[in-house]
């Protein structure tokens, strides 16, 4: 069972963790990652959530998910992006788009550019069941239809110029 190391709402370590189930008291937070994986053409990476899942199911995301005890926000990116994925990556090579506060997590996103074929990716069993590269107009038009699931979405919002200029860039 994960367990995440808790913060108040300055993110100070409050050097305590929490198990994935129990409740938080108000005024805790853990760290989730969202990493937007972009190749050379532009395209960006999604997944489709396991039919499975509990929240989202069959809707289509970018890799993410809980920082784990012990772990820093970067290290938990990579980790994370390897289990959903199969994608390797060094912590240097993510980009940080921006970092928010929501109700109950800070949540950092971002941006690895990698070039990867489908055929070299490995879906995490009980979480990711498929991926493909979509444009951005692909990806807007899944925001505005809830295609991607809904917090993917409003996360992109708040980093969408910050998003932009490293797409600009490749």
């Amino acid at each position: 069972m994960e367990s995440w190391d808790l913060f108040d709402e300055n993110r100070k370590a409050l050097n305590r963790a929490i198990k994935r189930g129990e409740e938080k008291k108000q005024g805790e937070y853990h760290i989730v990652v969202s990493i937007w994986t972009v190749n050379s053409k532009g395209e960006i990476l999604v997944t489709l959530r396991d039919p499975h899942k509990e929240v989202y199911p069959n809707t289509w995301e970018n890799t993410g998910g809980s920082v784990l005890v012990g772990e820093t926000s970067r290290q938990g990116a990579v980790r994370e992006l390897y289990e959903e994925t199969g994608i390797s990556a060094l912590e240097d090579e993510l980009i940080l788009l921006g970092t928010f506060k929501e109700e109950s997590a800070f949540v950092d996103i971002y941006l690895l550019k990698r070039d990867i074929g489908l055929e070299e990716l490995t879906m995490q069993e009980g979480e990711t069941v498929d991926a493909k590269w979509i444009t951005i107009d692909t990806l807007w038009e899944w925001v505005e239809d809830h295609t991607l699931a809904l917090p993917i979405g409003e996360r992109l919002n708040d980093v969408w110029n910050e998003f932009k200029k490293h797409l600009d860039g490749v």
